[in-house]
C-alpha cells in the first residue's frame, strides 16, 4: 500500500478464503482498539465496518502517512495496517486453537481519486463508498436495520452514538453533507454499476 497526504482511501480485507475473522463482540471490538492503537495515530478515520468475515475503512492520508522507516522502503502506515493484522490474527489462532493465514495475503487500498472521472460513476464516488461501507450490514442481511450492526460507524454519523474513532466534522464536510441527508441516502440502494467499483 502507497499512502499520499491529502488523499482518500478506500482499505479493505477479507477472510483467508472468505472465512470468518470475527467470532464474538470482544473480537470485534479488540480489533477496533488495535486499530485505534495502530493505525489511528497516521491518519484520519472517515468510516469504518467491520463484518464477520471482512472489514472497511475509508481513511484521509495526512503527512504521518506519508513518512517511511529509516532505511526502509515502507510507509510507517502500511506498516501500522500490517501490525493490526498480524496481531490480530495471533490472537484469534490461539482463541480458535488454529494456525495459518487469518486474512488474505494482501490488504486492498484504493485511492477513490482514481475513479472520480468514471462516466458511468452518476454519484460522487467518494459518497457512495462511504454509504456503501455503513449499507453492508443490511444489504447482506445480517440485521435489517443500520442502527442493529454496532461495528460500523453508521451509529455515530447518525447520532445515536458518540463515537470517537472517526472525524465526523471532517466527513460531512468532505461529503458536502449533513446527519440528515446522511441518513436519507443511506436508506437508498446504490447502483450496481457504481458499487462493482468499489472492490
Amino acid at each position: 500500500m502507497h499512502f499520499e497526504a491529502g488523499k482518500i482511501y478506500h482499505i479493505y480485507n477479507m477472510g483467508n478464503n472468505s472465512r470468518q475473522v470475527f467470532f464474538s463482540d470482544e473480537n470485534y471490538l479488540y480489533f477496533l482498539r488495535k486499530f485505534r492503537a495502530e493505525v489511528s495515530p497516521y491518519c484520519e478515520t472517515l468510516a469504518y465496518c467491520l463484518m464477520p468475515n471482512h472489514f472497511h475503512f475509508l481513511i484521509l492520508a495526512t503527512e504521518k502517512s506519508e513518512t517511511y522507516f529509516a532505511k526502509s522502503k515502507v510507509q510507517v502506515l502500511s506498516r501500522k495496517f500490517g501490525n493490526l493484522l498480524s496481531s490480530y490474527s495471533q490472537a484469534i489462532n490461539k482463541q480458535q486453537q488454529s494456525n495459518g493465514s487469518v486474512f488474505r495475503q494482501k490488504t486492498k487500498s484504493k485511492s477513490l481519486s482514481q475513479f472520480i472521472t468514471y462516466p458511468t460513476l452518476k454519484q460522487n464516488y467518494l459518497l457512495t463508498c462511504f454509504l456503501y461501507i455503513h449499507q453492508n450490514p443490511v444489504v447482506s442481511g445480517i440485521v435489517d436495520k443500520f442502527e442493529h450492526w454496532a461495528f460500523s460507524s453508521y451509529l455515530d454519523y447518525a447520532g445515536l452514538r458518540k463515537g470517537t474513532l472517526c472525524d465526523i466534522r471532517k466527513a460531512f464536510e468532505l461529503l458536502n453533507i449533513d446527519q440528515n441527508t446522511f441518513i436519507y441516502l443511506s436508506s437508498k440502494t446504490l447502483n450496481p454499476d457504481e458499487i462493482k467499483y468499489i472492490w
